[in-house]
């Protein structure tokens, strides 16, 4: 069932999501070579409390999760090159040339939101520069195709197309999806897919987009800890997201500052 916000809600879920913008900024301003992971999560979970809002993915289990672990041990999913998403943090370090994607939701006033950003530690090579920016652009022209009457099949595509023609591929097991009253609600949205197919989009739906886009090819796999999804062929993957409501007025990201 697809869950449509009114519009008292998304103003809701708009104060929330400037929330996690300015978490989201913050910590991709603390990346830097020789700091621990570990250190990310203990600074999200002070911004968390500052902004008085509930880090959404602390303990949370999700339905992928099939090897009977406990819930999400973190407040920020921390992925380093070649891990796609939900990296847990730790004492592994983070080395010059890194790409760090945080991906992270909030809980404020009874309403999740969801986002996420790729930033490189100290200086990275062209080609992580390029897929960064490449993945982030391919997030914009999905969101720039998020308007009544088109198609969840029109935003994958716009995301799609972009990272293949330069070279790059969209990863095809993980998707974006509703948001709101619950951190997952429906629909699944691809990050890939045909003009015109799939669900039409109506005024009141909160939708997050989530490219994941590789360097090589869009295989993952799920690491040994049960949670890390990494590429197959280990190559490079950036991922950026946005929280975003559809209005009578066109679309409005609501996890940007």
């Amino acid at each position: 069932m697809i869950y449509i916000k009114t519009p008292q809600e998304i103003a809701l879920i708009r104060e929330g999501g400037k929330i996690l913008a300015r978490i989201l900024e913050e910590l991709g301003n603390a990346v830097e070579p020789g700091m621990k992971t570990i250190e990310l999560d203990k600074l999200a979970e002070r911004l968390v409390f500052k902004y008085g809002a509930i880090a959404a993915f602390k303990n949370y289990k999700p339905c992928f999760n099939h090897e009977g672990q406990g819930g999400y041990p973190a407040s920020v999913c921390v992925s380093i090159n070649e891990e796609v998403v939900h990296g847990i943090p730790g004492n592994r370090v983070l080395r010059e040339g890194d790409i760090v994607s945080l991906d992270m939701g909030v809980l404020y006033k009874g309403y999740f939101t969801d986002a996420a950003i790729t930033v490189g530690a100290g200086k990275i090579s062209p080609i992580a520069r390029k897929l960064i920016d490449v993945t982030k652009k391919s997030l914009e022209l999905a969101i720039g195709e998020t308007k009544i009457g088109n198609h969840l099949g029109d935003i994958g595509w716009a995301a799609q197309s972009y990272a293949e023609k330069n070279g790059f591929s969209v990863v095809r097991d993980l998707v974006g999806h509703g948001v709101g009253k619950f951190i997952h609600e429906e629909p699944d949205i691809p990050n890939f897919g045909r003009p015109g197919a799939g669900l039409e989009l109506k005024e009141g739906m909160v939708l997050a987009f989530e490219p994941m886009v590789n360097a090589g090819d869009y295989k993952v796999k799920t690491f040994a800890d049960g949670w890390t999804f990494v590429t197959v062929d280990k190559s490079l993957s950036a991922h950026f997201e946005h929280t975003v409501a559809i209005t009578k007025n066109g679309v409005e990201v609501l996890t940007r500052l």
